[in-house]
């Protein structure tokens, strides 16, 4: 039994180390940067407001998934919802997802496939709500409440979601400022991972 479990834990890929530090972040994990600049360039999304979208979904954990309730207080039950991955994408809207990029493959423990995810629906969210793609916090609202809940304005009755927007947004900020102080070397590396 301890041995199934250790070759499990082995199968998943571990968080960066400095996930405060989008520089060390694609330093330790050298393709993510082609990853997320792939994304920007198919989407729009800058690469900051993507990290700090996934790093305050799952801090870069490729299986992060909701805890479960307990039955009883201790028998393990049903999750809460069905998020799920890096980018915790709920399974009606990765399969959304999917089918509009014809991607029936891809994979939400898959950091290429959850940071294309991530651009895609914030794109969505400007062509369906009119979003600025550089507006981190408006851009997390409606990818935490959806484009329905979004355009319900359900996240006033959220004091706490506007918290986390907000911390969401002050992250995107503090990528940006990182980024630029380390930008160059991921582009003049960049040609080894094309």
């Amino acid at each position: 039994m301890a041995t199934s479990f250790l070759i499990l834990q082995a199968c998943t890929t571990a968080p960066p180390k400095n996930t405060e530090n989008i520089c060390e972040t694609f330093r330790e994990k050298s393709n993510w940067y082609k990853h997320a600049k792939t994304s920007y360039q198919k989407w729009g999304v800058p690469i900051p407001v993507q990290m700090a979208i996934i790093h305050q979904e799952s801090r870069f954990v490729a299986d992060a998934a909701p805890p479960r309730r307990k039955l009883l207080g201790f028998i393990p039950w049903f999750r809460k919802s069905s998020a799920y991955g890096y980018a915790q994408a709920l399974d009606g809207t990765w399969g959304d997802y999917m089918k509009h990029n014809r991607r029936w493959n891809a994979d939400r423990e898959d950091f290429a496939d959850a940071v294309d995810f991530v651009g895609w629906y914030n794109h969505m969210s400007y062509k369906r709500l009119g979003l600025a793609k550089s507006n981190a916090r408006q851009l997390y609202l409606a990818y935490h409440e959806g484009h329905t809940g979004y355009r319900r304005r359900t996240f006033l009755q959220k004091p706490w979601l506007l918290k986390v927007a907000d911390k969401v947004d002050r992250k995107a900020r503090i990528y940006d400022s990182q980024l630029n102080s380390c930008w160059n070397e991921f582009e003049s590396k960049s040609w080894f991972f094309w």
